[in-house]
């Protein structure tokens, strides 16, 4: 492996994580970092770093706080989890990380290669850290045409790697698997003529490195048809241009962001009978659905939606939460220092 880390030596990109290694810091970067790319990644973390500089400080921070500097870089529930865990870090070990991959990995939301990246990378032990870019080059380099989707097959491939670790040199060689898997073991088109493995691949030389690895058929993305309402009413609290919010539990998809009230519509319903129903089962509130206003079309990782966005006028009902978190009255200026998810954020921006 020694010409793997003689090519990282020479190749690492300059990336703003490397520049100023400490645990809390790199921690943030590799929850970001999962299943997010790297060009996606660099803004948030420098303004999060900025906004938040030290575990102390994302631990003092409110969720809400956490989850608006998080916003739009997606799959909320990693903010979640890092803000709990700074939490416990500051209350169970006085703001200092766990320095061995067990004790990490008891943190809330830390899972194998997050904990196997930290304890190698800034700690400085000898443990496997496993992502999707070096999974590629272990299954291309020893040929492995299991499914690696299987959990397995990903044991199978962290104790390959275990096996290849250079004492003491860990971290230096996780990254640079990571890295080679990045930039020249790519899903399409591999730089086999640039790969410092490249006289050592077991799939080059049986040429067919591309279909490597092997993943079993992706199944159907369904797509759904969701209504959302931008309720005023007329008097009273929601007068002057108030907006009626809603915040989503904890526990759900996007929990603890705020949104325009709504849901999915049934088979059989139009969108205004949806919404009405919607408003009806979340805020216990009739409406009058008015005018559309917007129209946003969004892939999430297991589905993609169109989602319908209509004024509504309240007509009857106080509103409080039978399926929501909380709600809010807001203007739209205040609607700004509320984290919501990238759809909801165009609506509001539309209005």
């Amino acid at each position: 492996m020694a010409r793997l880390l003689d090519w990282f030596a020479r190749s690492a990109r300059d990336l703003p994580w490397r520049r100023e290694r400490t645990p809390y810091r790199a921690w943030v970067a590799e929850v970001m970092l999962q299943q997010t790319r790297v060009e996606t990644v660099a803004p948030y973390y420098e303004r999060f770093l900025a906004r938040f500089p030290t575990v102390q400080a994302l631990a003092e921070a409110s969720l809400e706080e956490v989850l608006k500097a998080w916003e739009g870089l997606g799959y909320y529930a990693r903010a979640r989890h890092l803000h709990a865990a700074a939490r416990q870090v500051v209350a169970v070990y006085g703001g200092r990380l766990p320095a061995t991959f067990e004790g990490l990995l008891a943190l809330p939301g830390m899972g194998r290669y997050i904990a196997g990246a930290l304890a190698s990378i800034a700690c400085g032990q000898d443990v496997a850290a496993v992502d999707g870019n070096a999974r590629r080059v272990l299954c291309r380099a020893f040929a492995v045409r299991e499914d690696v989707t299987r959990p397995g097959t990903q044991r199978a491939l962290e104790a390959l790697a275990t096996g290849l670790l250079p004492p003491g040199r860990a971290g230096a060689f996780n990254e640079a698997l990571m890295e080679l898997g990045a930039t020249v073991c790519t899903p399409r088109a591999p730089g086999c003529d640039r790969c410092p493995l490249g006289e050592l691949c077991q799939a080059r030389a049986q040429g067919d490195p591309e279909t490597l690895p092997v993943r079993s058929p992706r199944r159907r993305i369904p797509h759904y048809d969701v209504a959302a309402a931008v309720i005023t009413r007329a008097g009273g609290e929601g007068a002057g241009g108030r907006l009626l919010v809603a915040q989503r539990k904890a526990g759900d998809m996007l929990g603890g962001l705020w949104e325009f009230p709504g849901g999915k519509r049934e088979e059989g319903e139009t969108l205004a009978e949806c919404l009405a129903r919607e408003i009806r089962e979340e805020l216990g509130v009739e409406v009058q659905v008015g005018e559309q206003v917007a129209v946003v079309k969004h892939a999430y990782t297991h589905f993609r939606m169109t989602l319908y966005a209509f004024h509504c006028c309240l007509v009857a009902g106080e509103p409080r939460c039978l399926d929501c978190a909380a709600f809010r009255w807001v203007t739209l200026a205040e609607l700004d220092a509320l984290p919501m998810s990238v759809a909801d954020r165009k609506i509001a921006q539309s209005l």
